[in-house]
Formats: C-alpha cells, structure tokens, sequence
C-alpha cells in the first residue's frame, strides 16, 4: 500500500543561499525553492514562466492560459489574479528577486509561515511548518479555541511560532526589510443585479473547475448542497449522497433528494445508526490536521462516508459546507440600523427574526442597542468551570461595521474548515467547499443588505440568484433536516470513552480541570441544559492534540542554493 503523503506547498523567500525544504516534497522552483508535497491534479498545479519571471497557482483555479500570462506580467499581481474563481494560491517570483503570494479573500486556503535562520519559510500546512519552529503547540490558542473557537487567539496559529498569513493579504517576500502583508481586498458594492451575476458566475465556475474530468459526489440535503449538487451534474455524471437515520425511507432530506430528477444526477442514500453517533469510536485513527476539525466528533460517521467514497472510485467530493454562513448569517446589521436610528426597521427586523428562530425578541434588541454587532444573534457563552487556562472574554469580532463583522466570522470558519479538507485527504478523497471560495465571498458580501437577509424569506440571494436551476419545491424550502443523532445521545451511549479524554492532554497543559469537565460531560449525558460548543472543542482538541502526537512530524532539510547562471 503507497504510504500517505499529506497534499500541501510552499516555499522560501529569495535571497538566503540556504534552501529550507521538506524531505519527499517535489520542487517546482528551486531558486527561491517552491514545492507541493502530496499527489496533485495536474490541472489544480499550474505554473508558466517566461525569462526569469515565473507564475504558480496552486489549487483549482478557474483562470484561463492567457489570464496566467497576463498576471505573469501585470504590475499589479492582486488586480489580475485576486478574482479568479476557484480556491487556490497565486505565487510570482520576479527575476529582481521578489516573490509574492497572495492569499485568497476568504481563507479558505490557508497561508502560514515561519522565520528561520536562513529566512522566512511559508506554507499551507501550519502543522508540516511547525518542526521548525520547535514543534511545540500554542497553548493560549487552544485555550482561546476551547473557550470560542470562533474567535481563536488572533494573527496566532495552532502552533507556537507559526503565524498565519491574514486572508484577502498579499505576503512579499525579498525586500532588505523582510516579509510584508499588505491587504489587497476590499468589499466592492453592486447593483443586486451584478452581484447575482457575480455570484452565479463564481460559484458555477468554482465548482466546474473541480469536477471537470473526474468522477465526483456532492452532499445531497438542504437548499446550499442542492445547488452544488445542480451545478456540478452540468458537467458529468455526479453522485448525490444523501445522509439519513437508518429505517427512515422518507420525509425530511430524503424526500427533497428523491424528488430531484436532472440529467446527470444519480443518487446513493447512507443510512446512520448507532455506529455513527456523535463520539463513536472507529477503528480508523484521527489523522493529523493544523488544527482541530470540526467533524472530530463525528469522526465515525464521516470517515465511513469519504471511506466509501474513495472504494467507489470517486476522489472528488463536494460539499455545501458555507452555505448558511453566507446566506443564513445572523443579523448583524441591527447594530448599524440601531447606531444610525434606523429603529423602526430595527425592530421589524428583530421581530422578524426571532419568530423564524423562536426565540424572545429581548435579548436580540438590547445586543443591538448596547453591544454592536458583536453579540447579535450570536450572544457570548458563559465561560465553562472547568476551563482553568486564563482567557479573555470571547468576542467574535472587535467590528462594529456588519459586513466587517460578516467577513471575518466567514473567513474564521473557512480556515476552520481547511482541516476537514486535510482530514478527508488522508483518505485519498479531494474535499472541495465551493461556498468559502474568495470570489464567491466578494459577490455576496457586495449585494445590499436586503438582499442578502431576509426574516421571511429562507436565503433570498441564493434562491434568487439560482432560481431557474432549483426546483419549486426546493425554492420554497425554509430548513434542512436534521438527521444526525442527537449529541445528548451519542454522549450518553459513549460516555466512557468521552470521560477516558477528561485528564489528558489538556488537563496536563493546564488548560482544563478535569473533575469540573467530568461533571459536566456526565451532566449533558444525562440531557441537562448544556453549553455544547465549548464541551465539543474540548472534545475535539484531546483528540487532535492525540493526533499529532502519533503522528510524524515533517523531515526538513537545508541545501545550498547555486548561485545564479550556475550549471
């Protein structure tokens, strides 16, 4: 059996004379040195060079020949290349001995790097750059993580020494000065036609770009995976699957799933049951990722679905994953319409809001008026007792612009999400989430507000904007169905593996107190009021932190560079 090679790039800043390389990565460049690690599509690594100046896009990119040739060439890198539809990393070196990266708008493509003593070494892989930075993991960003893990320790990484390289940021590299991030977008405003258009356009030519050619599945439930779905069948065969309790023949998903009839669209159903409750064990380990993934908990269920993926012979796998962040987004804007005194649509729209979550409009109303827009929709938790490691009061974003506060919730959990991608990898299956691509971000965040948010009406842009794709029934749909196995369930029939990860690794960093967790994880068993997304990170980071600690680290190593014009 060929030995697993995990899929990420790199490279070095020009001018040291020491390379820095991973051990088994193959050299696109070697001066600066430029690498990919891991089996690659041919189409998703492209490179062109002409004279000394050459160009690198690492990832499915829906740019054409001679839209290469141009930014190649372009004295604004961001302008030529910045919007071009896919999930991908853009790379020049200039032969002045320069090398720019930019990374994507949305993060879905995570950039990091780390200083050296032979300089700046960059990469996509937080956990392969980590070795040289002395291997050891950030201990106040997994405290951050566990206590609100959409709001992480800021401009840190997983990992102590890596950095990240800030989303929608062009990283230059060569200058005597050292590395420099400089922001190269910006939110754009459209008519709500052009950003529909902008949006059909980005999303469709996302998804082309990774289906084209190869045999592929698509999640197959609610309203975002249906226009994946939709559009990938467009271009090939394509397999929807569709996810569902076991004994349950109809209603919910299944009843949208089959009832969805286009040319090219074949259907598989997977049946859940106990095996694939929350917390699970699985005879398949954890693979190491930069940082935890969110489906860690569901390991046993995701894993057997991209297991069965990879023996069908389909390494290409599409998700709706996003689609709710863009489209579903909590209502940030009241703040702004509370600051201007907008208060009569303020509260119209509060009202409107709370009857579709059913909830009390109170509490919506006075986060609007007396906190911004960080609290709106999304009021901060209460810190649990058993976090023992000191961390400040979680706020997911310092914003009091919405769509500022937008962007950034989105490009935190489409970094997030990289580590499912890395998770399915592991497996031999390409995991693609069209709905965090950059351009598809630029399109939704440039519609007015209105368009994009709507108390009454179920993901107005998205229906609107794919209308003559989907079908009525769908159009109409206002929810997806919920058809995992209740987290209360899935703790209470594995709760002594769970209690097994209370006084670990965590609790031997000091960042949890393992009696107080115990209690409260045998309290949420019992089907207590639970407050679920710090249980579940804790979760997560023992089995992540278990992970890597089984897992080899990256072979590195230091070759001379030649000097120009050498043989």
């Amino acid at each position: 059996m060929k030995e697993y090679q995990a899929r990420w790039y790199g490279g070095c800043a020009p001018g040291s004379g020491i390379a820095t390389t991973p051990v088994g990565a193959r050299l696109l460049w070697k001066d600066p040195a430029l690498w990919v690690s891991g089996d690659w599509r041919t189409t998703h690594l492209r490179t062109l060079e002409l004279g000394a100046a050459r160009i690198a896009v690492l990832g499915p990119c829906a740019a054409t020949e001679q839209e290469l040739a141009f930014a190649l060439s372009c004295p604004d890198l961001a302008s030529a290349a910045g919007f071009w539809a896919g999930s991908h990393t853009v790379v020049r070196a200039s032969g002045g001995g320069t090398v720019e990266v930019l990374a994507d708008a949305a993060g879905s493509s995570p950039l990091y790097l780390v200083n050296t003593a032979d300089g700046v070494v960059w990469g996509s892989s937080s956990f392969a750059l980590s070795p040289l930075a002395g291997g050891n993991v950030d201990t106040e960003w997994i405290a951050a993580y566990v206590r609100e893990k959409y709001a992480p320790a800021t401009k840190r990484s997983a990992w102590s020494g890596v950095k990240p390289v800030p989303a929608g940021h062009m990283l230059t590299l060569g200058s005597p000065l050292g590395p420099t991030s400089s922001a190269w977008w910006a939110r754009v405003r459209r008519t709500p036609g052009e950003a529909s258009a902008a949006l059909r356009r980005a999303l469709g030519e996302g998804v082309r770009v990774r289906v084209e050619g190869v045999s592929a599945t698509t999640d197959l439930a609610g309203m975002d995976s249906t226009t994946v779905a939709l559009l990938a069948a467009q271009h090939g065969t394509i397999t929807g699957v569709t996810l569902h309790p076991s004994g349950v023949a109809n209603g919910g998903d299944m009843r949208y799933a089959r009832a969805l009839v286009t040319p090219g669209l074949d259907h598989r159903f997977f049946p859940l049951d106990a095996r694939h409750l929350p917390f699970a064990s699985t005879d398949l380990p954890l693979p190491a990722t930069d940082e935890p993934a969110p489906s860690t908990p569901v390991w046993s269920m995701f894993s057997e679905q991209l297991g069965l993926t990879a023996s069908a012979g389909m390494p290409c796998h599409l998700t709706g994953d996003g689609g709710d962040n863009l489209f579903l987004s909590a209502p940030t804007h009241l703040g702004s319409l509370a600051r201007h005194g907008h208060w009569w649509r303020m509260f119209r729209d509060a009202m409107g809001w709370s009857l579709l979550r059913r909830l009390s409009p109170g509490p919506l109303i006075v986060a609007a008026c007396r906190s911004g827009t960080a609290h709106v929709g999304r009021p901060a938790r209460p810190c649990p007792a058993w976090l023992m490691a000191p961390v400040p009061d979680a706020n997911t974003t310092v914003a009091t612009d919405p769509d500022t506060a937008f962007v950034t919730s989105l490009r935190t959990v489409a970094r997030s999400a990289y580590a499912e991608v890395q998770l399915a990898d592991a497996l031999g299956v390409a995991l693609h989430n069209p709905y965090f691509d950059g351009t598809v971000l630029d399109a939704v965040v440039s519609a007015p507000i209105e368009l994009r948010y709507s108390a009454r009406r179920y993901k107005p842009m998205l229906v609107d904007t794919f209308s003559d794709l989907l079908p009525e029934a769908h159009r109409k749909r206002a929810a997806k169905g919920l058809f995992v196995g209740d987290f209360h369930q899935g703790l209470r029939v594995n709760l002594p593996r769970v209690l097994g990860l209370a006084d670990k690794r965590l609790a031997a960093l000091g960042i949890i107190a393992p009696v107080p967790l115990t209690k409260a994880m045998h309290a949420a068993a019992l089907g207590a009021r639970t407050v679920w997304p710090s249980l579940l990170s804790a979760v997560a980071t023992e089995e992540w932190l278990e992970a890597v600690e089984n897992t080899p680290k990256t072979t590195w190593t230091r070759t001379a560079v030649p000097p120009a014009g050498a043989q």
